[in-house]
């Protein structure tokens, strides 16, 4: 008894830990990469949900911002686009991930369009209001929708550290060929 009882604390731990690096790294949930090229910065991700609902995640790292005279890792800059089944129009959410832990909800809205094939390349089309001059509470609701689509503080945080490892790898990649082209004579 006291063996499978010292097995069963093990799995429990094991389970534990997995939880805790699955916390740690984030997950992709129900989304698939569907792009996500070594030479490129951003990375395509898609998912169909139960009610036929297609969603779209086009993520980058912004650029880099200096405050108080020092660096702050880059954010996370999020294009979510939702489609209907039967629908040719597009819900785009304009989204960013802070990397700043004390201000970290996940993710904010920063834009939300609502886009009609014949629209969504005419630049001069009304795509809707200033996102931040909506009703708090219908900006709530809009996090909470996109929320129930999968995009949430699991799928931010492996946005975060993927794009951030990805970015790393591409500037060791870049001084290993710079050297390599420095030492030819």
């Amino acid at each position: 008894m006291a063996r499978a009882t010292k097995i069963l604390r093990q799995g429990l731990k094991a389970a534990e830990d997995s939880n805790l690096l699955k916390a740690l790294h984030g997950s992709l949930g129900d989304f698939t990469v569907e792009w996500d090229s070594r030479k490129s910065r951003d990375m395509v991700l898609r998912r169909k949900c139960e009610s036929g609902e297609e969603v779209a995640v086009s993520a980058l790292l912004g650029d880099e911002v200096i405050q108080k005279d020092s660096k702050l890792p880059m954010e996370v800059l999020m294009k979510v686009c939702i489609k209907k089944p039967g629908l040719s129009s597009i819900l785009q959410f304009d989204c960013k991930v802070p990397s700043e832990v004390d201000s970290w909800s996940g993710f904010d809205i920063k834009n939300a369009y609502y886009l009609q094939p014949s629209t969504c390349l005419d630049s001069s089309a009304y795509r809707g209001p200033l996102y931040s001059s909506l009703d708090p509470e219908l900006q709530g609701e809009l996090k909470k929708y996109l929320t129930a689509k999968g995009i949430g503080e699991s799928l931010a945080n492996f946005l975060l550290l993927h794009l951030h490892k990805k970015e790393q790898d591409q500037y060791v990649n870049w001084l290993q060929r710079l050297e390599a082209t420095l030492k030819q004579k």
